[in-house]
C-alpha cells in the first residue's frame, strides 16, 4: 500500500498530521455541561478515553480557543454521551455553532445539572477530576460518578468519515481486551 512520509519540522501542512491521525478509528461523543450561569454546554468530541479503572477516570480535550471552554472549565463536571451508529445528525448538530444546540431534543438533568441525552449507547458523568492545557488543547480528566449504558452499534469516525463497524469472524478480542484491563497488556 502507498504511504506518506512527512517531516514535522514546522515547514509541513499541518493538514498531513490531520491525514494521519484520521486513519486512528474512534468513537463520537457529545460531552455536556451546565455553567455556574445555568447555560447548558454541549459539543462534539472524538478525543474520548478511558484512563483509569480504579479510580475511575476518563479523559478528553477541548481545543482552547472553543466559546464552551470557559463554560466546562467553570462547571466542574460533564457528561460524557457514547453516539449510536444512527446518531450521525446529533454528532453534527454539536458540532455545528448555534445558540441552543439543545432545543427540540429529549434531555434530562443529570448529576450536578449536566444535561442528558437520551438514547444514546452509554452515558459517563464525571466531575472534574484535574484539567491542563496541553498544546493547543485544554485535556479534562474526569471522575466517573454514574454510568448508563446500552447494547448497540457505536458511530465510528474515521479519515474524515462517519462510519460504523463491521464484525471479523474470528478471532475475537475477547481475550486481548481482558489482558489491557487486567494490566497485562
Amino acid at each position: 500500500m502507498p504511504t506518506s512520509e512527512v517531516l514535522l519540522d514546522g515547514t509541513h501542512d499541518p493538514r498531513q498530521l490531520r491525514n494521519a491521525l484520521g486513519r486512528f478509528s474512534t468513537g463520537v461523543t457529545v460531552i455536556t455541561t451546565r455553567a455556574p450561569s445555568g447555560k447548558r454546554e454541549g459539543l462534539t468530541a472524538n478525543s474520548f478515553s478511558a484512563l483509569s479503572l480504579s479510580p475511575p477516570l476518563v479523559l478528553w480535550s477541548l481545543v482552547s480557543k472553543s466559546a464552551s471552554l470557559p463554560g466546562f472549565l467553570a462547571a466542574g463536571h460533564f457528561a460524557i454521551h457514547v453516539l449510536a451508529s444512527n446518531q450521525a445528525d446529533i454528532s453534527h448538530r454539536f458540532a455545528t455553532p448555534s445558540a441552543d444546540k439543545f432545543a427540540g431534543l429529549a434531555v434530562e438533568e443529570g448529576l450536578d445539572g449536566a444535561p442528558l441525552l437520551s438514547d444514546v449507547l452509554a452515558v459517563f458523568e464525571c466531575s472534574t477530576e484535574r484539567s491542563l492545557e496541553a498544546g493547543d488543547h485544554v485535556l479534562f480528566i474526569g471522575q466517573v460518578r454514574r454510568i448508563r449504558y446500552a447494547d448497540g452499534d457505536p458511530l465510528i469516525f474515521n479519515a474524515g468519515r462517519y462510519c460504523t463497524a463491521l464484525p471479523m469472524r474470528s478471532p475475537t478480542a475477547e481475550s486481548d481486551l481482558d489482558a489491557v484491563w487486567d494490566g497485562l497488556g
